[in-house]
Order: C-alpha cells, then sequence, then structure tokens
C-alpha cells in the first residue's frame, strides 16, 4: 500500500496512521514496523511512535498481514441507497457481518459489495474492500464505503479529524439524567472476557454524545436516545450507555437483554450519516428511517 499522508492526520504517530489507511489492528501494524515493513519519506521506519507530517509519503508492506481472500458471495441483500464513482452508501440490515473475520468467514457485507462492484479490491485492505467503519452485527442502518482510492484516503482523515457525523438511535433501560450529555470514558477489551469491551482506565479515548427523544412508562421504563459518535470505538455506544446505567434494550452483551420487553436484538440503528465528498467537497447527508423489527418494539410502548 502506498500513499500521501493527509495535512488533517499531521503530527498522529505512525502505527495509528498505518491502523486507518489499512484497517489492520494495531498489534499488527507493530509486528510490521518491527520487520521493517513500512517507510515513511523514502526511509524505514523503526519506531512505531514516530510522528508523521501532511504530505509525507507512506509506504506499506502488507503482505505478510494479509489472509486469502474469500470469494465474493451474494448471500447478502444490499440496499445501496447512493454510489458514485468515489463512494457506495449502503443501509445495513441487522444481522450481516460487516467484513470478513474470526468465525465470519462468508455472507459478509463487504464480500456482497465486492461481487457488485468487482473494484473494491483495489480500495483499502484486502477483505475490506473499502470499508472504512463498521457497524455491529446487531446493529441496522448506514455505512460509507470508498470505491475509489483518493476516496478512501480522504474518509479516513474524515473520521480521524471527526468530520464524519454519525447519529444513531437507542431504546434504554430506565431514562438517563440528564437528558441531555456526554459520556467521556476510554474503551478497552475486558481482560475477563475479551470478547467484550468495557470502560478502562488503559482504554482509548472515546466520546458519545447523548439527547432523550422520548421517554416511556409503560409497561416498562425505557427512553429513546439519540446518540452521537465523536469517536469511534468498538460496541463504543453499547457499553457507554450500559457504563452509566441504561443499557440498551436486547443487548444481552452489556445487560441489556431482560424479559420485561422482548425485543429481537440490540435496539440499535444507525440512523444518519453526513460526511464531505472526497470528489467534489459537497457535505452529503443521509437518513434512514427506523426498520420494521424495531418500530414494532416502539409501538407497543406508552
Amino acid at each position: 500500500m502506498k500513499a500521501e499522508i493527509p495535512e488533517a492526520l499531521a503530527g498522529e504517530r505512525i502505527d495509528r496512521v498505518v491502523a486507518m489507511l489499512t484497517g489492520l489492528p494495531r498489534s499488527q501494524v507493530a509486528e510490521l514496523v518491527g520487520a521493517g515493513a513500512v517507510r515513511l519519506a523514502g526511509g524505514v521506519v523503526s519506531t512505531r511512535s514516530t510522528r508523521v507530517r501532511g504530505g509525507d509519503r507512506v509506504e506499506v508492506d502488507v503482505a505478510a498481514a494479509e489472509a486469502e481472500p474469500a470469494p465474493p458471495v451474494l448471500e447478502v441483500d444490499l440496499a445501496v441507497v447512493h454510489a458514485d464513482d468515489d463512494v457506495i452508501v449502503v443501509d445495513k440490515a441487522p444481522g450481516v457481518v460487516v467484513h470478513p473475520g474470526a468465525g465470519n468467514a462468508g455472507g459478509t457485507l463487504a464480500q456482497a459489495l465486492l461481487a457488485r462492484y468487482p473494484e473494491l479490491a483495489g480500495v483499502g485492505q484486502a477483505q475490506r474492500g473499502g470499508v472504512v467503519h463498521r457497524l455491529d452485527k446487531g446493529t441496522s442502518g448506514l455505512l460509507v464505503v470508498a470505491r475509489s482510492p483518493r476516496a478512501y484516503e480522504s474518509l479516513v482523515a474524515q473520521l480521524g479529524s471527526r468530520l464524519v457525523e454519525r447519529r444513531y438511535l437507542a431504546l434504554v433501560w430506565g431514562c438517563p439524567r440528564p437528558p441531555r450529555g456526554l459520556v467521556d470514558a476510554p474503551i478497552g477489551r475486558s481482560r475477563r472476557d475479551p470478547t467484550r469491551m468495557t470502560v478502562s482506565g488503559t482504554g482509548r479515548e472515546a466520546r458519545t454524545a447523548y439527547e432523550v427523544q422520548r421517554a416511556f412508562g409503560q409497561p416498562v421504563e425505557v427512553a429513546l436516545v439519540g446518540c452521537r459518535l465523536e469517536t469511534g470505538r468498538t460496541h463504543q455506544i453499547r457499553v457507554h450507555l450500559s457504563a452509566i446505567g441504561h443499557p440498551v434494550v436486547g443487548d444481552a452483551r452489556y445487560r441489556g437483554r431482560r424479559a420485561d420487553l422482548a425485543c429481537p436484538r440490540p435496539f440499535l440503528h444507525a440512523e444518519r450519516l453526513d460526511f464531505d465528498h472526497p470528489g467534489t467537497g459537497e457535505r452529503l447527508s443521509f437518513s434512514s428511517p427506523l426498520p420494521p423489527d424495531l418500530s414494532e418494539v416502539l409501538s407497543a410502548l406508552a
């Protein structure tokens, strides 16, 4: 992979920049640096904490970190809401994994996109075809995918500088007080269960803004909450809302599944997505209505 460092990432550590540009975890990036597989401005990077400058050229030999690509599949029903030469915006259905990983070799959104748009094979990291951010398997809603190398670099930079606005709807147990606030708490992997995330003093910075949109008292006390991501950590909204005592309804992993109210999955939907178009610079905005399975849950509340 070869890329020019966007000005928005100037001053960042090389391992973070390479992780953002390739989609590789920082642990693998550290291995690549140790193996001399990362070059910056023509020189081999020897320290992963090296700071980058805007306009520098970074080169990464990712061959050792790439697994054999799984064949594209057409199992996923793609709901494409926008597509042009640079970007594709998808309204992801719940139950769909975004890209291949441990335990999910096939039937992913990335593979279905690759089958429809073969040019994605040359964008971003292998097997992820232009994917720059993710939604959890059980989460529905909007996701943007880069269709060209310039779009990939632009969207990664926008995510890094927080120019991409992502808003979600969540139904939570109880009603948060105050009704509007910011959860600012670092998130890292749980030591007891590495498949779970948790608020941790050694975790990465994470901030979620929330606002109660509607409170319900019958048959149980729950609230519909709008959330805006200021960072994009794994399971961020679910972890943060659980941490303040208001877990997402239906979310078994973070104490949100209860017999009092049936919900087929975590009640979390990516309803709004705004970003600057990588080619034209125009600010684009997309919205997605609440899907039928979650609307049915709301209809039973008063």
